[in-house]
């Protein structure tokens, strides 16, 4: 973590450098940190990992408090507040409308249904999907919530996090069964994230549904964690099939990322 000098340094070389303003450079990264953080701090912990100065957050967060992007607790910490779940709503139907042309690729390429899910606090929120044109497809409603653990997607997305992090996570939801494929163990789900991270890509082998196989990858550098996969009959999503279909769902995800990252430029 840079010092306090060094942090401010930096923030006004990149206002600088960038046109920005540097008030709401700050603001946003701010509410990153508060994010990072759990969604609540306090100034004193804001302080010490953005270097910025005591009073420059107070006012900082006194005006997003205003504006209703933050909620000062009863324990005089600072939460992320309620207008920011309209905006994040909005962007993550944005962000899988940018993601449906890549999403018709893979089915184009693969034959099978593509979706694209995100990481929402604990849960797995699938935020754009374009079916399979066999009768005889997948299909997962848009807007729809799973828990992480019996999920390719799901795994492609916390395969990286720290391993307490993701044993905190689990004790929070549980892992319950959904089928009897499903992976119940902390420490069985590390294994099957440890194997992930080994391959460069996740499976769900009739874990959510007998029946149904998933692929899934990670998007690399997306602004919000994202993953896109493939699902459809185990029949047809074979090992063979596999070592066709992982290379496209690579290569999708990195155009993805790609496109991502020109379109917040």
């Amino acid at each position: 973590m840079p010092t306090s000098s060094a942090s401010t340094t930096d923030s006004t070389k990149s206002s600088s450098s960038s046109g920005g303003v540097q008030s709401l450079e700050r603001a946003f990264d701010l509410l990153e940190r508060m994010a990072d953080a759990g969604g609540e701090v306090g100034l004193s912990e804001l302080s010490v990992s953005s270097g910025l100065p005591l009073p420059t957050i107070h006012r900082l967060m006194r005006t997003l408090v205003v504006c209703g992007y933050v909620r000062q607790q009863s324990n005089r910490r600072y939460a992320l507040g309620p207008r920011l779940i309209r905006l994040g709503e909005s962007a993550s139907r944005l962000l899988g409308t940018w993601a449906r042309p890549y999403l018709a690729r893979l089915v184009e390429e693969t034959g099978e249904t593509a979706n694209m899910a995100l990481l929402d606090g604990d849960e797995i929120v699938y935020v754009a999907q374009v079916p399979s044109k066999h009768s005889m497809r997948m299909f997962t409603e848009v807007g729809r919530r799973v828990l992480p653990h019996s999920t390719g997607v799901g795994k492609a997305l916390l395969a990286d996090l720290p391993a307490d992090e993701v044993r905190a996570l689990l004790s929070r939801t549980g892992m319950p069964a959904a089928t009897d494929k499903t992976i119940t163990t902390p420490d069985g789900f590390l294994a099957a994230l440890a194997e992930v991270r080994d391959l460069g890509y996740a499976v769900d082998d009739n874990e959510q549904e007998i029946g149904v196989r998933c692929l899934a990858v990670s998007v690399p550098d997306s602004p919000t964690a994202a993953a896109i996969s493939i699902s459809g009959p185990a029949g047809r999503v074979t090992e063979a099939a596999t070592e066709r279909i992982v290379p496209v769902l690579q290569q999708v995800a990195a155009e993805l990322s790609e496109a991502l990252a020109n379109t917040g430029s």
